[in-house]
């Protein structure tokens, strides 16, 4: 099997980044030139996805008209010769690719967003990506990577990284068992444990591969944690009748659902950046040297 498609759910409301995200969705922020949700589709993108599926709100028309076509944008950088400005909007959506949106009605968390694709999807795996984390993977992908690991054991994937034992009440916990290399085998996952009850401090962090028997799951899964119909619960479910391994991925990770987080991938990001690097790289330099920034 095969890994074609990736769910993105991206209905929610944003609160920590108001006013900003009053009339933008968080997914839209830019890191230096680019909005959340594109680093997103372009992750899916080199790790093979065909299909990318967005399970969106009322409020977040903005990320499909980013990845629909916009003819009078294209026709007027034509006539004004900047060809490349033109590929760089025409390369948002690289053909071959193709873009859907369902909308998820009542906000009732992440797995209900994800039970929302299941029309979409089919009887296949698929990947979720959460466009909040981030990922800097270098010259491979963290849902590449991920990818390599599900055609190798054909099961669900989860990635994962280790946080301080302080926070795992932030997150989904797994307890699991070596397996290989940087793959283990998931013996149980816990959502927001309060730290002296985790399993450990080996978080999930928005990249899955699921089974699409996940789907029958959540289907029967209740509200859990916050009252929402969490993914979590429904993978815990999963664990009892088939293999479902923890993958730490190699790559950082920048947690931009978080303010601090954000301005850090922002930084560091324009720090690689091809055009930008070194002059922003300098004006760092100038900019510590001449504040007090104690």
């Amino acid at each position: 099997m095969k890994v074609r498609k990736a769910v993105f759910p991206v209905a929610g409301m944003g609160t920590r980044f108001l006013p900003a995200t009053k009339a933008n969705p968080k997914e839209m922020l830019p890191v230096v030139d680019k909005p959340l949700i594109q680093y997103a589709a372009e992750e899916a993108i080199a790790a093979g996805i065909e299909e990318l599926i967005f399970v969106t709100s009322s409020s977040k028309r903005a990320i499909e008209d980013h990845f629909d076509k916009n003819y009078e944008l294209e026709s007027e950088l034509e006539k004004r010769g900047k060809e490349s400005l033109l590929d760089i909007v025409r390369g948002v959506v690289p053909k071959g690719i193709s873009c859907v949106y369902v909308r998820q009605a009542d906000a009732l968390g992440l797995g209900h967003a994800v039970l929302c694709a299941k029309p979409v999807v089919g009887n296949e795996p698929f990947a979720v990506i959460l466009a909040d984390d981030l990922i800097n993977g270098g010259g491979r992908t963290c849902l590449t990577q991920m990818t390599q690991v599900f055609a190798q054991h054909q099961c669900s994937v989860l990635g994962v990284e280790r946080v301080d034992p302080s926070a795992t009440d932030k997150y989904g916990i797994v307890k699991s068992e070596a397996l290989s290399g940087r793959t283990e085998r998931v013996e149980n996952i816990v959502e927001k444990p309060k730290p002296d009850v985790a399993p450990s401090n080996l978080a999930v962090v928005g990249r899955y591969i699921l089974m699409p028997e996940i789907f029958g799951l959540l289907e029967q899964t209740g509200r859990g944690a916050g009252n929402e119909i969490q993914l979590t619960d429904a993978i815990a479910q999963l664990l009892n009748q088939d293999q479902v391994l923890a993958y730490e991925f190699q790559g950082k990770r920048y947690d931009c659902g978080d303010k601090l987080g954000y301005l850090q991938a922002t930084v560091e990001y324009a720090l690689e950046h091809e055009q930008l690097g070194d002059q922003f790289r300098a004006y760092l330099k100038s900019f510590v040297c001449e504040t007090d920034l104690g």
